[in-house]
């Protein structure tokens, strides 16, 4: 039988799929239990309690099916939820995706200008200002909301001139800018690299925090590795229509697919 250490992965929708594809190659022993909250995707114009409410609600859910440790592969709700999130469920190691991120771009920034495009809840929330500033006050973080790009990608239309065309527009502020890199601050975005590529052209360089944050998830699983596991295949649960995200999620992952999903119904208190 096949032993796995089951990780919880939480997004507003497919998104979180940039991150269990990169759980699936660096690290092989975890079984994934991905929760797509699409019922209530886009995250962006949420408020904070909102997003507070969505990730406590779904983290108790991930926990409750036997969730060893939880990635919030969510920028917004790791911008504003997480360290409500630790406090709470503080016998489970919770990881974010923000200070990957910053870690990641500060290493390959030579200009020490930086560019984030996420959610406006995340750009409102300056979380990645506020860490760039803990480490190198001297970088320069400029930040561009992107509200059209989540919708882009829940829908499969990731190269379509419609998402050129919010590229274009959105990335010419940090253009102009003379930003160096730029971080992908939203996990949907990595689905949109080539579009984003035409535009920035090879001198700017993408910081996709996915790797980062699941190299950090690597070394907590290896920690726990001899504790006790469980048998299991990967599980896929939304609190939306399971079709359109098994449809759009084979559509983005090249490599693996999504055998099935399950609908759940969560008390969301609204």
């Amino acid at each position: 039988m096949n032993y796995r250490i089951p990780v919880g992965v939480f997004d507003s929708g497919v998104g979180g799929l940039t991150v269990a594809q990169e759980i699936f190659q660096q690290v092989p022993e975890a079984t994934i239990i991905y929760f797509g909250d699409t019922a209530h995707v886009p995250y962006g114009p949420r408020s904070k309690e909102e997003l507070i409410g969505f990730a406590d609600k779904i983290c108790q859910y991930l926990i409750e099916q036997g969730a060893q440790v939880i990635v919030d592969a969510c920028n917004s709700t790791s911008a504003v939820a997480l360290e409500f999130l630790k406090e709470k469920y503080h016998d489970v190691p919770i990881i974010g995706v923000i200070d990957p991120g910053v870690e990641t771009a500060l290493k390959r920034t030579r200009k020490k200008r930086v560019g984030v495009i996420a959610t406006e809840a995340t750009i409102n929330s300056d979380a990645h200002k506020k860490a760039m500033g803990l480490v190198a006050p001297d970088v320069l973080v400029a930040g561009q909301s992107c509200p059209m790009f989540v919708p882009l990608v829940e829908g499969g239309q990731v190269d379509s001139p419609a998402a050129l065309e919010a590229a274009e527009k959105y990335l010419a502020p940090l253009m102009a800018l003379g930003i160096d890199t730029l971080i992908l601050g939203c996990t949907h975005y990595p689905f949109l690299a080539p579009v984003l590529k035409k535009v920035l052209g090879d001198e700017v360089k993408l910081v996709d925090p996915a790797r980062e944050t699941v190299r950090r998830l690597k070394e907590i699983v290896a920690a726990i590795s001899r504790q006790e596991k469980r048998s299991g295949e990967h599980q896929y649960v939304v609190s939306g229509d399971p079709e359109v995200f098994q449809q759009v999620g084979n559509r983005l992952m090249n490599d693996y697919r999504i055998p099935g999903v399950e609908k759940v119904e969560l008390d969301w208190g609204d």
